[in-house]
C-alpha cells in the first residue's frame, strides 16, 4: 500500500471499526517483527526458535495496531517496534534461559571490570580481565558473548513509573509520548539513567546510543567505529556493569 491508502486504512480501522483494514495494516507492517527481531536477538537461547520469536513479536505488533492513535504525532514504525521488543523480551525473561550458575558469572564479570578500572585508573584490557577472573583469554571472550546475549535490551527493561496501571518501559514511553523529552524530563528515574550515561567514556556513550537507539548489532556497531566485534561486547559489557553501579542494580541482568 501507498501512503495514502495506510491512511485510509487507519481511517477505515480505527473510525469504522473495518477489521479488514487491520488485517491489511498487521500484514503492511509485519516486516517489523523479523527486522526488529534480528536486532535484538543475535540467534535464539536454548529452548526456542526463531518461529517462537517471531510468535510473540507479532503479538507486540498486533498490540501496536490496535492501541496506535493516528492522530499523535508519533510514527508508527516507532510505536511499533517499541511494543514488538517489548513482547519479545517479555518472552525472554519468562523463559528464564540464562541458568543460575552463569548469571552469577556475569555478575562476578561485571564486579570484576569496576575492581579493575578503580585499581588501575583505565579500563582493563582482555588480558587482564581474564586473569583477575583466572580464566583463559578464550574462555573471557566467550562469557564476554554472553554477556551480550543477556543483555541485549537491558536497557530498555528499565521501568519507568508513572500514573499508568501497567509498568512502561523506557523505550515504549519514548515511542508513545507526544512529547517525549518533556515527559522525560520529569521523570527522576529517567533523570538519573542520563546521568549515568554522561558518566560513562565517549566510546561507551556510541555503543549504548547505537545498540539501543539506532538499533544496530555488535557487528554493525564493530564496523562504524572500527574495532572488533569482540571489542563491542567489551565496551557493552563495561558500560552497563558502570550504569548498574552508578544507578544502584535497577538495571536487570
Amino acid at each position: 500500500m501507498d501512503a495514502l491508502q495506510i491512511q485510509e486504512a487507519w481511517k477505515r480501522y480505527k473510525v469504522y471499526g473495518d477489521l479488514m483494514a487491520r488485517e491489511q495494516l498487521i500484514k503492511q507492517y509485519a516486516h517489523l517483527v523479523k527486522l526488529t527481531v534480528a536486532r535484538i536477538v543475535p540467534y535464539p537461547p536454548a529452548g526456542m526458535d526463531w518461529e517462537d520469536l517471531y510468535s510473540h513479536g507479532a503479538i507486540g505488533l498486533i498490540k501496536a495496531v490496535d492501541q496506535f492513535d493516528p492522530t499523535r504525532n508519533v510514527k508508527f514504525e516507532t510505536y511499533a517496534i517499541a511494543l514488538i521488543r517489548g513482547a519479545v523480551l517479555e518472552a525472554l525473561r519468562s523463559e528464564d534461559w540464562v541458568p543460575r550458575s552463569a548469571r552469577d558469572k556475569l555478575r562476578q564479570l561485571e564486579r570484576t571490570w569496576v575492581h579493575l578500572e578503580a585499581r588501575l585508573g583505565r579500563p582493563p584490557t582482555d588480558e587482564e580481565a581474564a586473569q583477575a577472573l583466572g580464566i583463559s583469554l578464550q574462555e573471557y571472550r566467550q562469557l564476554l558473548l554472553d554477556y551480550a546475549r543477556t543483555n541485549m535490551v537491558s536497557l530498555e527493561a528499565c521501568i519507568v513509573n508513572g500514573d499508568e496501571e501497567e509498568p512502561t518501559s523506557l523505550v515504549e514511553v519514548l515511542a508513545s509520548s507526544e512529547d517525549p523529552y518533556e515527559e522525560l524530563a520529569e521523570r527522576e528515574q529517567i533523570r538519573a539513567l542520563n546521568e549515568a550515561f554522561n558518566q560513562l567514556s565517549e566510546r561507551e556513550q556510541k555503543v549504548i546510543a547505537l545498540y539501543y537507539y539506532e538499533g544496530l548489532t555488535f557487528k554493525e556497531i564493530g564496523q562504524v567505529l572500527n574495532i572488533s566485534e569482540s571489542r563491542v561486547y567489551q565496551l557493552h559489557t563495561r558500560a552497563i556493569a558502570r550504569m548498574r553501579e552508578l544507578l544502584g542494580g535497577t538495571i536487570d541482568v
